[in-house]
């Protein structure tokens, strides 16, 4: 194509060398504005002068990790799982509970239904019991469920 001409030269006709100066340089200068843009998050820093940002837990996260039951370690029994999905259907289909009750925990074993996490208010608890003891027997219902201050 380009007689005499070795591929250095036609290197430097397809980039100019201060082509690929300015391209470099402009790479580099729009990596550290993205870093810098993202630094704010990474350090939990507020991004406006003057305001601190906090980070808070989940309101009962310190309190699940010393609890020996939980939903994760519930036994996988077929009956186990039915009760735990009925048990949360008539929760949820309570429209007068708050998100807190309709979220709280339910775990089955061996037919014994264990209700854990916050709610509102103490007819609130009583609340969410009755709809488990609506699927299971009231004796069979494990009320561990605390009122939200």
């Amino acid at each position: 194509m380009f007689r005499g001409y070795g591929p250095a030269a036609l290197e430097s006709l397809v980039f100019p060398k201060k082509a690929l100066m300015k391209a470099n340089r402009m790479f580099q200068i729009c990596t550290v504005s993205l870093v810098l843009a993202g630094l704010p998050a990474l350090t939990n820093a507020s991004p406006f002068p003057g305001q601190a940002q906090t980070c808070t837990p989940p309101d009962n996260s310190g309190h699940n990790k010393h609890h020996a039951k939980t939903a994760d370690n519930q036994t996988n029994a077929k009956d186990d799982r039915l009760t735990t999905q009925k048990v949360r259907r008539a929760v949820v289909a309570d429209k007068g509970l708050s998100t807190y009750a309709h979220n709280v925990k339910i775990i089955t074993e061996n037919g014994t239904v264990t209700l854990k996490g916050p709610v509102k208010s103490d007819d609130e608890k009583q609340k969410v019991a009755a709809d488990a003891a609506s699927v299971v027997s009231q004796d069979k219902v494990v009320d561990q469920l605390t009122v939200k201050q």
